[in-house]
């Protein structure tokens, strides 16, 4: 991928100039400028980033970017952006989604293309709602949960954004809160870094339909003890005294408090995001006390493009044609007099 060379972008350069016509208090504002902000560290030409989205409210994204974007169809848009990475390999190839969009009727292409492993990127803003249609139940919607299409609680239970990414082999997966653009900023920077599929899930609230959908875990004032943000190679501590943090009891993730019962830092679990071994990467999507953000897996592994590519050469090397003619005067030869 081309990198910048005589130009130092800052987050104004990815601005557009539409109004940004998302309700007050949504954190999709959040994710856009943490976008905004971000795309200046990757090293990446604006005229070679693209975003490409299906519908809902996430997918208004292109338009209040100043890139290349395409606002595709319900579901659809891993098969639009694969197309378009395949096309120009050099691209900077971003989808956005929502909960309802990827897992619903666009189920299928989202886990082909984790499958797959195509170098691209992926952000689903999860609200657990259908927010531009008003409020229906989403494939993350809770049981229980009271919308305009489950007037009574919703009987479905939820999709985990996470166990079916993994469930789907995807190499990259992030989770982060749609209140902390510190944090995201960063985690965008990371993903376009990797080679890959990377996907990113924010916990987005969505103020009108869902509100405080997350609050029990993003809420400033309980994050600190709720949230353990991972970071590769360190140990998994959290809490606001940092003396909290997770250790294996037989096939169970346990949550101890250094200092007590003989515990120390050292007995503490180290994340290791680059396993390929995705048993404890599962473990730390599931685990709902705390609740995991940050890069829970980041293992490098061949693209589809790189496995295409090596396919053709070999294809190639092994064929006695090098053109079209070749094939065309390879056999039987009619001629008309």
């Amino acid at each position: 991928m081309e990198t910048t060379i005589d130009k130092k972008y800052t987050y104004k350069d990815f601005e557009s100039d539409q109004e940004v016509r998302w309700c007050p208090g949504c954190d999709d504002y959040v994710i856009l400028r943490s976008m905004q902000k971000a795309l200046p560290e990757m090293g990446v030409k604006r005229e070679d980033v693209v975003f490409i989205s299906g519908i809902g409210c996430s997918s208004r994204f292109p338009y209040y970017m100043n890139t290349y974007g395409m606002h595709s169809i319900h579901g659809r848009a891993p098969a639009i952006a694969t197309g378009v990475k395949l096309a120009n390999p050099n691209l900077s190839v971003w989808v956005i989604t929502g909960d309802g969009d990827s897992m619903a009727i666009g189920g299928n292409h989202f886990i082909h293309v984790l499958r797959r492993n195509i170098n691209l990127n992926i952000i689903l803003f999860n609200n657990e709602i259908y927010g531009l249609t008003k409020g229906q139940f989403s494939p993350t919607s809770l049981v229980g949960q009271k919308t305009k299409s489950s007037p009574y609680g919703n009987t479905q239970p939820p999709f985990s954004a996470g166990e079916l990414a993994l469930g789907a082999q995807a190499r990259f997966f992030a989770r982060i809160g749609g209140n902390t653009p510190k944090e995201m900023t960063q985690i965008f920077i990371d993903c376009e870094k990797f080679k890959g599929t990377s996907l990113i899930e924010v916990l987005q609230n969505c103020p009108i339909f869902n509100n405080g959908c997350y609050d029990e875990y993003t809420n400033k004032a309980v994050r600190e003890d709720k949230q353990l943000f991972v970071e590769d190679g360190k140990p998994m501590i959290f809490g606001k005294e940092r003396n909290k943090g997770l250790v294996l009891n037989g096939l169970k993730l346990e949550v101890v408090t250094i200092g007590e019962n003989g515990i120390e830092q050292e007995d503490i679990l180290v994340h290791n995001a680059k396993e390929e071994d995705v048993t404890l990467h599962q473990m730390l999507v599931r685990l709902k006390y705390p609740l995991v953000t940050g890069i829970i897996r980041s293992f490098d592994d061949f693209t589809l493009e790189e496995r295409e590519k090596d396919q053709t050469d070999l294809v190639k090397s092994n064929s006695k044609f090098r053109k079209v003619d070749d094939l065309f005067f390879s056999g039987d030869i009619y001629q008309v007099i």
